[in-house]
């Protein structure tokens, strides 16, 4: 598609046109006005300029029209678009599409291909058969009353020399846990903290508690919860206060210390990789650059038997009939299609719209409207069949490609991805969101070279050099699947080596 883009502006190439039936093109580079432009057989001058990663009128569109962009409707137009006119918010209305879904047939089941070149890496195999890419200590906070103590106890080891193999004591802070109302709010926050504790990526952990609060820590040390060798808890409330708690804490490590120095990383197969797919701080080059390079990953990974996690349900709004074909049976696709309903039923609640998800910078990159950045945002996913769908949090146990529950804010999109299994995260960013994970590595991707090179130190790989001309899709997407084996396999992340530790759950209900 890009091939034919040379690094140096012409009149030619500075316009990327992603479908024969699209009336737009987004502009590689700044656009002058007065600048004659062709793109195929279409030949134009800009009556103004056009900033990069913005769209311009291939032809007139008159007042009511549709807007096309990927061969799909994004829009409206306001007023009536001359060609060569910039496209964007002043000129572009968004109204929620009438959506025709093409379900499988009947109710025929779609067996995914055996797994072909299976490559491996080397990771810490679990007694329930799930393979850790990193060998974390986990504080865990049952409640806010908690939090402080918690991270007074991972500060305690800053600066201390942890037995090799080990890759640190994190903690986990939170905001919730107590003033939630009994019923589906704590059950999310329990499914979120259970997945923590068990986390492959976790060798042993702590669950702390003040004692009186709502979530109490009981909970996670009845039936049901982690081998007692791999799990603690500890209240403030008898265990000293502050000071006590971090001593008693301490001596409770010190026992998983020795017990995860004598882990070792040994060869996996591909398969034992679960792969969240986030994309934050999108702008206009992230449907043509980074996210369709992360899905050509993500049928790799799911070609040789691994678990892509597409997430983020308001941004997959718009976009949801391109899930649907590709679910492997009806029941899949309806369960995706409850997620949309139900979205939009929370949003109600609050007189909110998935075109409220845009943010300002967003739009500065480009992106119009919701329907715009959804259609680019689900190209995270591949092309291959939609085997399975998850809430928020639950524990993803599908191979091949699935499909999460979350908002689209990232750092609670994030900590629902790893609470659900995920031991390596794959992170899209056109604006160059900066964010982590305390015990998942983020692999961070730049949608342009712009971005790349203004934030070096946080991102991993350029998806620029697609619209740049200097690679293809296919060759950013072998080098980010190339990266991610070198991470699970221990490689930090710019995420990591910055020190990133965002950890968010999902608080749906009251505040009581």
């Amino acid at each position: 598609m890009l091939l034919d883009i040379a690094k140096v502006p012409t009149a030619g190439n500075s316009l990327i046109r992603l479908h024969p039936t699209d009336n737009v093109a987004v502009a590689r580079v700044p656009i002058a006005a007065g600048v004659e432009l062709h793109v195929e057989d279409i030949r134009l001058v800009a009556r103004e300029a056009i900033p990069a990663g913005h769209k311009i009128a291939l032809r007139a569109i008159p007042a009511g029209g549709m807007v096309e962009r990927y061969g799909q409707a994004i829009g409206r137009a306001s007023v009536a678009i001359d060609a060569g006119t910039h496209v964007h918010t002043h000129n572009l209305s968004f109204e929620e599409p009438a959506m025709s879904y093409e379900f499988p047939a009947g109710d025929a089941t779609l067996v995914p291909r055996p797994p072909q070149d299976v490559r491996t890496f080397f990771g810490y195999a679990r007694e329930d058969g799930r393979v850790g890419t990193r060998n974390y200590i986990a504080v865990v906070a049952a409640s806010n009353c908690a939090a402080h103590t918690a991270e007074r106890i991972a500060r305690s080891y800053e600066g201390e020399t942890l037995p090799p193999g080990v890759d640190g004591v994190v903690a986990f802070p939170h905001g919730e846990g107590c003033g939630h109302a009994f019923g589906p709010d704590v059950d999310q926050l329990r499914r979120t903290l259970r997945g923590v504790l068990a986390h492959p990526n976790v060798s042993a952990a702590l669950i702390l508690g003040l004692g009186c609060e709502v979530n109490q820590i009981d909970h996670y040390l009845g039936a049901g919860a982690p081998a007692s060798n791999r799990l603690a808890g500890l209240t403030l409330q008898t265990s000293g206060g502050t000071r006590g708690t971090v001593e008693a804490a301490r001596r409770a490590i010190a026992r998983f210390l020795e017990q995860a120095a004598e882990e070792r990383r040994t060869e996996a197969p591909a398969s034992k990789i679960v792969l969240g797919l986030n994309c934050g701080g999108s702008d206009s080059f992230s449907g043509i650059t980074a996210n369709p390079a992360l899905g050509y990953c993500a049928d790799l990974l799911a070609g040789m038997g691994g678990t892509p996690v597409l997430a983020e349900t308001p941004e997959i709004f718009g976009a949801e009939h391109l899930l649907v074909k590709r679910a492997r049976s009806r029941q899949v696709a309806e369960k995706l299609l409850t997620c949309i309903k139900e979205y939009k039923r929370y949003l109600k609640r609050f007189e909110g719209s998935f075109d409220d998800n845009p943010t300002p910078g967003n739009k500065a990159g480009g992106l119009s409207n919701i329907l715009e950045k959804s259609l680019g945002a689900v190209a995270k996913g591949g092309t291959s069949p939609l085997m399975e769908v998850y809430e928020y949090a639950e524990a993803v146990a599908a191979p091949g490609f699935v499909f999460m529950n979350t908002p689209g804010y990232d750092p609670v999109s994030l900590t629902g991805l790893a609470a659900g299994g995920c031991n390596m995260i794959a992170f899209t960013t056109g604006r160059g969101s900066a964010i982590g994970f305390p015990t998942v590595p983020v692999i961070k991707i730049a949608t342009n070279s712009h971005t790349y090179r203004g934030m070096t130190e946080n991102m991993d790989v350029n998806a620029g050099s697609i619209a740049d001309g200097e690679s293809t899709v296919q060759m950013v997407g072998q080098e980010i699947f190339d990266l991610l084996l070198k991470a699970a396999s221990g490689h930090r992340t710019c995420a990591e080596r910055l020190g990133h530790q965002e950890f968010v759950p999902w608080r749906i209900g009251p505040v009581l």
